[in-house]
């Protein structure tokens, strides 16, 4: 295969995020008469539909991370670079990175994503754990068992509480995942415990989970929560957090009340980075940038967005894996035409469906041109579109062997992934350090 990446005298077309979208933009352009470079601050694509299995400890993180840089053992026009954006000069058509290095570009692709949003929550950035990136799970997944082995569950009957804030599908899917751990695998792991003692509450605002489903999805997932066991609070917005409990107040009555616990897990919603103003390119909805038909940045010559840090109109489209990929190869195909002074016809999204599991066996699956699914049908099917989705063959094999472990072949053995949790399991037992106080620290000392 030609490295035409070489030929310095081809348009150049850069990618800033190797998310779906980002992907999908520079796997499209593989063909094109164009050199592609792909930037991320991270050397891998994680596949974030399945971060919560690596917080509940049935996937190691290496099994849903791809390497950015083997794209181009079949791409030999792409190369990759490691670096973060900084801002952009649309005149000069120069990027920025942290590091003060420069690039020059014909055409921009900003498939940055998102990551979490607190909403101007008091205390919910500085008390919570969030779920949307490789390091979040990770950190999540030591930080519950350290604190789960020190939990001293004889002092005054105290049981260990987790709340998860959020009820969209990561809220329900982590609720779930925690709620087949506290079912299967808890009662041996912590013989001397009763599994009541681990309580999961998931907490909305809205008066539904699972917002964007049908009405008898949304139940059929209440019910599966509910029946194993965790705590469905439903018109509860979170105004406050402080160390160790959160202030709700009631949609209805406008009354407010605490609640107590150990672990608090922020899956309230995505929002574009604050450093977004600080880019130079107009903002549009919630700080995404504005986009035509065509996914072009408004007002910025060669500068497309696509995926979640875009927004089409007011409203914008899912914050899904599906329209990032499709709007990546869509902008693939404007620039390839362009080149070739073609037209393109405008965006158009797809919806394929949406999906969300509610632990082993039971998820909702609404998917285009079938009937709505519930139960382990939609299980299954969830589990292959996923497994199916991830980059490599070695992230599928891998994913698949190990959920196959799990939850099927030895669904009895307890064997749980985990890290490094001695140093959260001594301060626990210490009482040096409560949960959130060992968050606010943000590390520990190597326990002695």
């Amino acid at each position: 295969m030609t490295d035409t990446f070489r030929s310095t005298s081809l348009p150049h077309v850069v990618i800033v995020g190797g998310g779906f979208g980002g992907v999908a933009a520079a796997r499209a352009l593989r063909k094109a008469p164009v050199r592609v470079t792909l930037i991320d601050r991270n050397a891998y694509q994680t596949f974030k539909p399945l971060l919560y299995q690596v917080a509940a400890g049935a996937l190691n993180a290496g099994d849903i991370t791809f390497y950015l840089r083997s794209l181009r053992a079949k791409q030999k026009n792409l190369r990759f670079v490691l670096g973060e954006f900084q801002r952009v000069d649309t005149r000069e058509k120069v990027i920025y990175l942290d590091d003060d290095r420069t690039m020059k570009y014909d055409y921009l692709i900003m498939a940055t994503g998102v990551g979490a949003n607190y909403f101007g929550t008091p205390g919910a950035e500085e008390h919570t754990l969030p779920i949307y990136a490789r390091d979040e799970a990770l950190t999540l997944r030591d930080r519950l068992f350290g604190l789960l082995d020190g939990h001293d569950f004889n002092e005054d009957g105290r049981p260990f509480r987790i709340v998860v804030c959020g009820g969209g599908p990561t809220g329900v899917e982590t609720a779930g995942a925690f709620a087949e751990l506290r079912k299967y695998d808890f009662g041996d792991l912590f013989p001397a415990v009763s599994p009541d003692a681990l309580e999961i509450t998931l907490v909305d605002m809205a008066p539904t989970i699972l917002g964007p489903f049908d009405e008898d999805s949304q139940k059929a997932a209440k019910r599966a929560l509910e029946d194993r066991g965790v705590k469905v609070m439903l018109g509860e917005a979170v105004r406050e957090v402080e160390a160790e409990r959160i202030k709700l107040e009631n949609m209805d009555t406008k009354e407010e009340h605490w609640i107590d616990a150990n672990l608090i897990v922020w899956s309230s919603g995505v929002g574009v980075p604050k450093v977004a103003s600080e880019w130079g390119l107009p903002q549009g909805a919630r700080g995404r940038l504005q986009v035509d038909e065509n996914l072009r940045v408004e007002g910025a010559d060669g500068v497309f967005a696509i995926g979640d840090v875009a927004v089409i109109g007011e409203k914008g489209l899912p914050q899904l894996a599906q329209p990032a990929i499709q709007g990546g190869k869509h902008v693939a195909k404007v620039i390839t035409n362009s080149l070739q002074g073609k037209s393109t016809e405008n965006f158009e999204y797809k919806d394929l469906g949406s999906m969300a599991t509610v632990g082993a066996g039971f998820a909702v699956a609404e998917i285009a041109k079938l009937p709505n699914l519930s139960g382990l049908p939609a299980w299954l099917i969830w589990n292959l579109i996923h497994v199916m989705q991830l980059e490599s063959g070695r992230e599928r094999l891998a994913s698949a062997v190990n959920l196959m472990s799990k939850y099927i072949l030895f669904p009895r053995r307890h064997d749980l992934i985990t890290g490094d949790i001695n140093p959260f399991s001594k301060r626990a037992r210490d009482g040096l350090l409560s949960a959130s106080q060992a968050l606010d620290e943000g590390k520990f000392e190597e326990a002695e």
